[in-house]
């Protein structure tokens, strides 16, 4: 296909133009032109021929185009039925459409510079055709059907490779102006073409055996027929008519180029305002986001500085259990060296055998000298003898006496031992009993009871909303950063440090205003799930029986049967974890992927964001944690749960015993805070409250059903809108300012941590 004939993306420039023209002639007071030039087409849009079907425009201008068809798919010539005036010139036309003689109205047709290669025989029906210009095309002959134009009065062929003219021509009695490349003419004969239009005319009727009658005496009719009622009277009527016609068109023509030029500038002008409102709001999405970016990165930075104080104080803790087990392996060389020295003096009592047998030979020398008081010293022997014996029978009886004490009272310790772990059993199976009685009237209480079921229903609700999820955990982020500020800032002000001070002064209000908006969202999250609620309650119209059990088991059935299997084949281990760090909703994410502990410990915090984990800090917590746990089935190896094991639900069985590593735990604990009023240190992340068993929610939300109490939590109160967290909450009741910064006090926040 030619280079001419592909079609072309029009630029922006010509795309608003389109716009424009298209709206400006739509707009109420509009005149019957539709002008669509020199936008790029390649096709006329089916908006154009809407438009001149309901608008019923009377002129239709499309030059100065890339069009290779008049008629686009899916639409018809009738839309263009009421158009007087079409103007297709400087375009790439190879062919008009053969039903082109339905636009009965048409006057002007005007397709000069195109690639025409014929013209349709349906053109003879436009019985109002006046002017027809194809100069310029790439026509050979004309149809015979061009002589049933009654009302043609001007021709224009040239440029075209046209050497006959049609007999038929001479039927058109009304035609003025016939403009053609007399040398090229073959018939008529070049000699008569160049003598005007009225003596081809004269020739052609001459050949059709007519009678010539000039153009002025059959144009009265014509002009009547466009409703022109004085030229009746005037002998010159005609002429008269045809200029006033020429210079109304030409007027009308230059009014339309003066309103569109000013609709042009008033279009410039609203483009220009358009683009600098466009930077502007450009421009402060950039301020926006480079603060949020200096916000981040200053928490980054403190969160980086923490990391490393708390690397320090593992390095420390570490040299310490460095130089403990250095005094320990001195003391058992100690020990040994003492054994060694104790085996060298029974050696060294060995070797003095032959000094004893010395002595032994000087004492029968003495004896053999003191014979005289032998009996005496015999006697004295005897009764030695028998004392040494006594004392050594007595002795043994103490050690025999001492023994059965001792076996007497380990044989009493071990059945006290016995007698107590039997009766711990019989209490722990008691409380087992009571438990599942509890447990079995609570359910048949939920079952019996619809507002108990109805309750259920919704706190489960609550728990299961992703969206309300995902807002709690961001509100426990905040609470523990405005906290940690708090503390950096009291440590900072004692240093006199401003400019430090300035920076955090910036975070705080910062995230104390991302916490009442995420405040507010989770209210609002709660009153869509209410609204939800009142719903269903509202479109259950039987009452059926158990219609919130219903309800209740197709909430927990919602996820799809092989994200199910998916979660159910991961490890008990990697579950335990995320379920520990509240990240319960990364389940279907962990499953899907078929993540492991093997291939977790492998990954990087950017593969898990590629994941969809997008928390920093769970992220590196889950890689820890994971290291963690295969460290310790390394020096276990029972605790390493075996290849394919799949999480199925099973008995309560005894945990084994946790494995307790020398080294200290990486996570720096949260130090006590202090209350700046009465300046008691208190937990600073205190307990949660009981959840319910069913839904994990405050037992308050389910009235009536049994839980176990708990004791109340010791919390911290959140100063908004400054943000300061700095008074427990006895002594932040009567506060009306904070005590810290000195702004008044909007709402008050307390925050509980699980422990």
């Amino acid at each position: 296909m030619p280079l001419f004939f592909r079609k072309r993306k029009p630029s922006e420039e010509a795309r608003k133009r389109l716009e424009y023209q298209m709206c400006l002639a739509k707009e109420a007071g509009a005149d019957d032109i539709l002008d669509i030039s020199k936008c790029e087409l390649s096709e006329i849009p089916f908006g154009a021929f809407a438009t001149c079907k309901v608008l019923q425009k009377k002129v239709l201008i499309v030059h100065t185009n890339h069009l290779t068809s008049l008629l686009p798919k899916s639409c018809s010539l009738l839309s263009l039925a009421t158009i007087k005036v079409l103007d297709l010139h400087d375009n790439q036309l190879t062919a008009l459409p053969d039903d082109l003689g339905q636009l009965t109205a048409l006057q002007v047709l005007n397709v000069e510079r195109n690639q025409l290669m014929q013209l349709p025989r349906s053109t003879g029906n436009l019985t109002q055709l006046q002017t027809l210009n194809v100069k310029d095309n790439k026509l050979k002959e004309l149809p015979d059907t061009l002589g049933e134009l009654r009302s043609l009065r001007t021709l224009n062929i040239s440029g075209n490779e046209i050497q006959r003219l049609p007999q038929m021509l001479a039927h058109v009695r009304t035609l003025e102006m016939l403009s053609l490349d007399a040398s090229a003419m073959v018939y008529p004969p070049r000699e008569v073409c160049g003598a005007g239009t009225a003596a081809i005319l004269q020739f052609l009727c001459k050949e059709s055996g007519l009678e010539y009658y000039p153009p002025s005496q059959y144009l009265l009719p014509v002009l009547e027929q466009d409703g022109t009622e004085n030229s009746r009277d005037s002998p010159d009527g005609p002429t008269d008519r045809f200029s006033r016609e020429e210079l109304e068109w030409q007027n009308r023509f230059s009014d339309y180029e003066k309103r569109k030029e000013q609709k042009m500038l008033e279009k410039l002008e609203f483009e220009r305002r358009l683009e600098l409102g466009q930077r502007e709001h450009a421009q402060l999405l950039q301020q926006s986001s480079s603060q949020k970016d200096e916000i981040l990165q200053t928490v980054k930075e403190e969160q980086s500085r923490l990391e490393q104080g708390l690397s320090e104080h593992q390095r420390h803790l570490d040299a310490e259990r460095q130089r403990l087990q250095e005094q320990l392996k001195q003391t058992e060389q100690n020990i040994s060296s003492r054994i060694q020295k104790l085996l060298q003096e029974n050696q060294r009592q060995k070797k003095s055998s032959e000094i004893l047998k010395s002595l032994e030979n000087e004492r029968i020398r003495m004896e053999q000298l003191m014979s005289i008081t032998q009996e005496e010293t015999e006697n004295l022997r005897r009764r030695e003898v028998a004392s040494a014996m006594q004392q050594m029978l007595t002795e043994s009886c103490k050690n025999r006496l001492i023994q059965m004490a001792y076996e007497s009272q380990r044989q009493n310790l071990v059945q006290q031992a016995c007698s107590s772990m039997a009766e711990m059993d019989e209490r722990f199976q008691q409380i087992l009993s009571w438990q599942q009685m509890d447990q079995n009237k609570a359910i048949s209480q939920i079952l019996q009871e619809s507002a108990m079921q109805k309750a259920a229903f919704e706190a489960l609700q609550v728990k299961k909303d992703l969206m309300h999820r995902q807002i709690r955990s961001q509100i426990k982020l905040i609470e523990t950063e405005l906290l940690q500020l708090t503390q950096l800032e009291l440590k900072r002000k004692s240093l006199d440090t401003e400019t430090l001070q300035e920076m955090i002064s910036e975070q705080r209000w910062a995230l104390s205003s991302l916490l009442q908006q995420l405040l507010k969202e989770k209210q609002q999250r709660e009153e869509e799930l209410r609204e939800i609620l009142t719903e269903l309650e509202a479109k259950s119209e039987t009452r059926q029986e158990n219609y919130w059990l219903i309800q209740y088991q197709r909430l927990l059935n919602q996820k799809p049967s092989s994200l199910k299997l998916q979660e159910e084949g991961m490890e008990r281990q990697l579950v335990a974890l995320l379920e520990e760090l509240s990240a319960e909703h990364y389940l279907p994410i962990f499953a899907h992927h078929r993540l492991s502990l093997d291939l977790l410990s492998q990954m990087s915090p950017g593969d898990l964001a590629k994941v969809g984990v997008s928390e920093a800090g769970l992220q590196h917590e889950i890689l820890r944690r994971v290291q963690e746990l295969l460290d310790a089935a390394r020096i276990q190896p029972e605790l390493k749960p075996p290849t394919g094991e799949v999480l199925t639900p099973t008995a309560p069985q005894e945990p084994p015993e946790s494995v307790r590593p020398s080294a200290p735990p990486a996570e720096l604990e949260v130090q006590a805070s202090e209350c700046v009023v009465c300046l008691e240190r208190e937990v600073s992340l205190g307990p949660s409250p009981p959840a319910c068993p069913a839904c994990g929610h405050p037992p308050q939300i389910l009235q009536g059903l049994p839980h176990t109490p708990a004791l109340p939590p010791q919390a911290q109160m959140i100063f908004l809108n400054c943000g300061h967290v700095c008074c427990c909450q006895q002594c932040c009741q009567p506060l009306r300012t904070c005590p810290l910064c000195r702004q008044d006090i909007v709402q008050r926040l307390r925050i509980y941590h699980s422990s």
